[in-house]
């Protein structure tokens, strides 16, 4: 990082957006927010936004929580508490339900901001980054700032460059050659193209750059407006394009890579499919994501456990794992992994099989189970001889089914099949 943007980095303030539900997750989310759910053995959604801040040379943090904030919560106590005041470091926690507002909860993600101007304010940034804390991406931070600054924009916005016609699902931007954003559509049938790439589209990575005072002035007009929803992407970023300078910001300019990561790196992880897919990913031999890069790590609270052990070397009894993550605390018990990802404390008993399994923290697998492709909610107890993966029409009474094929197993589940 040059000393210009890590000058501008610590003239910033980061504020992330980690109120969401994440409902396409379903029972996933039922005790947690999105940006709370774990991820790639060790870390939760959220550390990745967080680390980015962190590691872009921004140290004032503000995380705004609202929906089942107290797993996440808890989570930013234990794990992003090394912050220190005498450095001019900080990192807020930001509950809706503590704010001084007549109705108590963040009404949008422009509100979220709004209602917590006062704390803002007193530590006086500069700029502010706005980040949605549920996406699994690395970036420099700085590198965006820097661009906001040099193109003197009113918002730079985070931009994923992503194949014309599957960008329906998402914010897309018209831009010209100078990056200058001349329209944003939200969710369009015919999405425009990049110029020069007729076959790519920029969608919004739902990351802003503002100047803060010019922020502030565009929020407390937002208040106002009695028939505003209080949203960036609806109301705040097309009311600037319109009427002022807004900047597009290609992630390809700023995505940390390593000589491993061939391409730019950035995962939405809304779906029980593509959660399952982004963690089962990691165990490739060259994944796509690098998270062995020390050069950008990604922070995390990360349990005092005993390193993972394999046990028992008999024939049809032999605890090893193959294209797998297997994180601290784990015991592989006479039990076949292949391509599985463990989160920490998880057990795995004698003759069980498993392939293509993410397990949450301290599940346990028993004896003789057969799981192929599915998701294990934190704490279950797998009974001894179920199988899993093999009957989808089975698979789809007892649990929950994805059109893909890849079941989601909870603690309700498995307690409902007592009573059957």
């Amino acid at each position: 990082m040059d000393r210009k943007s890590q000058r501008l980095a610590q003239q910033s303030m980061a504020f992330v957006l980690a109120g969401g539900r994440g409902s396409r997750l379903y029972e996933l989310t039922d005790r947690r927010a999105k940006p709370a759910m774990y991820f790639g053995g060790k870390s939760r959604i959220i550390d990745f936004a967080l680390s980015n801040a962190v590691n872009s040379g921004i140290r004032r943090i503000g995380v705004a929580t609202q929906y089942k904030a107290h797993s996440l919560i808890r989570h930013l106590q234990r794990g992003w508490s090394f912050f220190r005041a005498e450095r001019n470091e900080s990192l807020d926690i930001l509950p809706a339900s503590q704010r001084l507002d007549e109705e108590n909860w963040y009404r949008g993600t422009a509100d979220a901001v709004t209602q917590n101007i006062d704390i803002i304010e007193s530590y006086g940034p500069k700029y502010i980054v706005i980040l949605a804390g549920d996406h699994i991406y690395k970036q420099d931070y700085s590198l965006m700032i820097r661009h906001h600054v040099k193109s003197g924009a009113d918002v730079t916005v985070g931009c994923i460059e992503v194949p014309r016609m599957e960008a329906t699902g998402f914010g897309v931007m018209k831009v010209d050659e100078k990056d200058n954003i001349l329209d944003f559509v939200e969710k369009p049938a015919d999405p425009p193209a990049m110029p020069g790439h007729p076959d790519l589209a920029l969608a919004s990575m739902g990351i802003y750059v503002f100047e803060t005072a010019y922020l502030f002035e565009r929020l407390r007009e937002d208040a106002a407006d009695p028939n505003s929803s209080n949203d960036f992407g609806k109301d705040i970023i097309p009311k600037i394009v319109n009427s002022g300078k807004a900047i597009a910001h290609p992630f390809s300019r700023s995505c940390v890579r390593t000589g491993l990561e061939e391409t730019p790196y950035w995962r939405d992880v809304g779906t029980v499919d593509a959660f399952w897919q982004a963690n089962i990913d990691l165990t490739d031999f060259r994944p796509e994501l690098d998270l062995y890069d020390n050069e950008w790590p990604i922070w995390t609270y990360s349990e005092l456990t005993a390193p993972a052990k394999f046990i028992h070397n008999e024939e049809g009894r032999r605890g090893h794992a193959v294209s797998s993550m297997v994180s601290g605390g784990c015991i592989v018990s006479g039990s076949s992994l292949y391509r599985c990802l463990l989160f920490t404390g998880v057990r795995t008993h004698s003759f069980s099989s498993l392939e293509g399994v993410v397990a949450m923290p301290y599940v346990e697998i028993g004896r003789n189970a057969d799981l192929t492709n599915v998701v294990i909610d934190r704490g279950v107890k797998i009974p001894e001889g179920l199988t899993v993966g093999k009957d989808a029409e089975l698979d789809a009474k007892r649990f929950r089914r994805t059109d893909n094929g890849i079941c989601l197993i909870t603690e309700p589940m498995i307690a409902a099949l007592g009573s059957t």
